[in-house]
C-alpha cells in the first residue's frame, strides 16, 4: 500500500505540485482566481508551452536545444517582414514555419551527423540566428503588421483566445505522435539506449534530426504568436525562453537523461512556470527575486529527477 502511495505521489508530482501552488496564491492574493486573469495566465503560457512541446521531442531524446528563442526571433521576423511586404497572413505562417523546420533540420544534421553534442551544436546555433536575426532586421523592430495578422495573437472564439487553441491543437498532435505511432515509441527507445536502439534496426539518424525539425517548428509558431500579439517582431524577441521551456519539461517530469517523460507533463510544467510567474506578480515581488525563485524551482525539480533516477 505504501509503494503504491509513493508511486502514485511520484507520478502525479507535477500535478500536486500545481494545485498546491494555485491555492496558496489564491490565499495570498485571491484575484488570482479571477476569470480574466486565468484567461490571461493560459494565454502567457501559451508560447513556452508550444515551444517546450518541441523540446521534449529533443530531451526525451537525450538532446538539448538552445536556439529556440533564436529560432523564435528570425522566424517572428521574417513572418513579420513578409506579411508587410504581400500582405499575405497565409504565406508569411508557412514561410516562418519553414525557416523553423530548416534550422531545426540543421540542429539535427550537426548532431546525428557530425556527431557533436547537443549543448555545443544548439549553443552555436543560438549565436548565430540571434546574429542573423539582427542584421535582418538592421537591430530594429518590424511593426505595422496589420489586422490580419493581428488576429492570431489576439483573437478568441468562444472567450478561448486562439493562442491557446493553438496551443491545444499542437498538444493533441504531440501526443498522439508520441503515444499513438512507430515513431514515437523510437524515441522513447532513443533516449533509453541510444546503442541498443541502432542494433534493433532503428535509424538513429532520421529519429534524432526529426525531433529537431519539430523542436524549431514549434519554436517557429511561437515566434508567430508572439509577433502577432504585440505586434512587432524585434531581434531580441525571445531571449531566455530555451530556458524556461527547458524548465516546463523537467518540472513535468521528462528526465534530462531521456527516455522517460510525457507531453501532459511538460503542459503541466508549463503551468507551474505560468501560474508562479503570475502569483509573484500578483504579489509585486521584485523581478530580480522572481528569477531567484524561479532557479530554485528548476534545481529542485532536477534534483529530483535525479533522485528518481538513482
Amino acid at each position: 500500500m505504501k509503494a503504491n502511495y509513493k508511486e502514485m505521489l511520484s507520478k502525479y508530482k507535477s500535478l500536486i505540485g500545481l494545485v498546491i501552488l494555485c491555492i496558496v496564491i489564491t490565499i495570498i492574493n485571491p484575484r488570482f482566481l479571477t476569470v480574466n486573469n486565468l484567461r490571461n495566465v493560459l494565454t502567457q503560457v501559451s508560447v513556452n508551452a508550444t515551444i517546450a512541446i518541441g523540446m521534449t521531442f529533443v530531451i526525451l531524446t537525450g538532446g538539448i536545444d538552445l536556439s529556440v528563442g533564436s529560432i523564435l526571433a528570425i522566424s517572428g521576423a521574417v513572418a513579420a517582414f513578409l506579411m508587410k511586404s504581400t500582405g499575405n497572413v497565409f504565406i508569411s505562417i508557412i514561410a516562418a514555419l519553414i525557416i523553423g523546420a530548416c534550422i531545426g533540420a540543421i540542429n539535427g544534421i550537426i548532431i546525428s551527423k557530425g556527431k557533436l553534442q547537443a549543448f555545443i551544436a544548439t549553443l552555436a546555433t543560438m549565436t548565430i540566428f540571434r546574429g542573423v536575426t539582427y542584421v535582418f532586421t538592421n537591430g530594429i523592430p518590424i511593426s505595422g503588421l496589420g489586422k490580419s495578422f493581428m488576429v492570431i495573437g489576439n483573437k478568441r472564439f468562444f472567450g478561448i483566445p486562439l493562442p491557446i487553441i493553438i496551443t491545444l491543437i499542437a498538444f493533441s498532435g504531440a501526443w498522439y505522435l508520441l503515444t499513438q505511432t512507430k515513431y514515437g515509441r523510437y524515441v522513447y527507445a532513443l533516449g533509453g539506449n541510444e546503442d541498443s536502439a541502432r542494433l534493433s534496426g532503428i535509424n538513429t539518424t532520421k529519429i534524432k534530426s526529426i525531433v529537431y525539425v519539430i523542436s524549431g517548428m514549434m519554436a517557429a509558431l511561437s515566434g508567430i504568436i508572439v509577433t502577432s500579439r504585440i505586434g512587432s517582431a524585434g531581434p531580441t524577441a525571445g531571449s531566455g525562453y530555451e530556458l524556461d521551456a527547458i524548465a516546463a519539461v523537467v518540472i513535468g517530469g521528462t528526465s534530462l537523461s531521456g527516455g522517460e517523460g510525457s507531453i501532459t507533463g511538460t503542459i503541466i510544467g508549463a503551468l507551474v512556470i505560468g501560474v508562479l510567474n503570475n502569483g509573484l506578480n500578483l504579489m509585486n515581488v521584485n523581478p530580480f527575486y522572481q528569477s531567484i525563485v524561479k532557479g530554485a524551482v528548476i534545481l529542485i525539480a532536477v534534483l529530483i529527477d535525479k533522485k528518481n533516477k538513482k
